[in-house]
């Protein structure tokens, strides 16, 4: 390993991100590196960290190198593994621009959550389809001290709670996993989303990350509460053959959600990549024991 390994800082919505830029797959980063990257006190801070890997170089994104040539391995900020992070794809699509691999336009990206294709619009925003959100049957229940809410089971390659509630400020300080029931609904854990309307087909956010706590911005969350927020208005596209769009308000901005007829989901927002340097690698080696 050289003494210095590239990285980058970069946030979508102020979902932020560590990037490290590793075509050929040749960098170890096993969950305590990931954990001491992401640290943001001891390392260099992050809700995440974005590995960009060649597809071709990747165990787990080999069978999509056909159809994309980079695979984003993402890392949630403890170090542990996630299938698909929204806000991450569109900063690892705008790490690629900055690095000359592609340019506006649509381009595809390997996720573990599979292919999700992408747009670089000229006037810099980012829309990623984010594939079809399931919707498991059964009831959810979450909670936050002594207040419980009724939750929507939305999977968007992974799992969300979705609950409606008065106030952001029920949702308490985020810090730990709220509560859920029943235990079976997310064996791996969950990521839950507070949501109130500020208006028609416009809603904002609180959300518990897995793997995070409370971050700025989650992409998937934002698909899974407009998903859940058209439900719940009687606006699903499936079956008013018109697709519905909302405006989801998160801590950190903006983002622009929409669910076509034939179920796919696009979501748009930006992505900037705020800063670039290099981790000396003796110090990983000392946090990776």
């Amino acid at each position: 390993m050289s003494t210095r390994i590239a990285f980058l800082k970069g946030h979508g919505t102020e979902n932020d991100f560590v990037i490290v830029p590793d075509p050929e797959n040749a960098i170890d980063l096993p969950p305590a590196a990931v954990a001491a990257l992401c640290d943001r006190r001891a390392g260099i801070g992050g809700d995440g960290l974005l590995h960009v890997v060649r597809s071709a170089a990747h165990p787990e994104a080999k069978e999509m190198a056909a159809e994309a040539e980079w695979f984003m391995d993402y890392r949630n900020g403890d170090g542990s593994i996630a299938e698909m992070c929204g806000n991450g794809v569109r900063v690892f699509a705008r790490y690629l621009q900055r690095a000359g691999q592609v340019t506006e336009g649509d381009i595809a990206v390997a996720t573990r959550g599979g292919v999700k294709r992408v747009h670089i619009a000229k006037e810099g925003d980012i829309t990623v389809g984010m594939g079809k959100a399931l919707l498991p049957e059964g009831d959810i229940t979450v909670s936050v001290g002594e207040r419980s809410w009724p939750a929507r089971n939305v999977n968007m390659g992974n799992p969300h709670a979705v609950a409606f509630v008065d106030d952001l400020g029920h949702a308490g300080d985020l810090f730990a996993p709220p509560p859920f029931s029943p235990a079976s609904a997310y064996p791996d854990g969950v990521n839950v989303e507070f949501v109130v309307d500020r208006g028609p087909q416009h809603v904002a956010l609180r959300v518990h990350e897995r793997g995070a706590g409370e971050t700025r911005s989650c992409g998937t969350g934002a698909c899974a509460v407009a998903v859940a927020a058209a439900r719940r208005d009687g606006a699903d596209p499936a079956v008013t053959r018109i697709p519905a769009t909302y405006t989801v308000d998160v801590p950190g901005g903006r983002l622009v959600i929409t669910e076509r007829p034939d179920g796919e989901i696009e979501m748009t927002g930006p992505a900037v990549i705020v800063a670039e340097g290099e981790i000396d690698a003796e110090w990983l080696e000392t946090v990776n024991p």
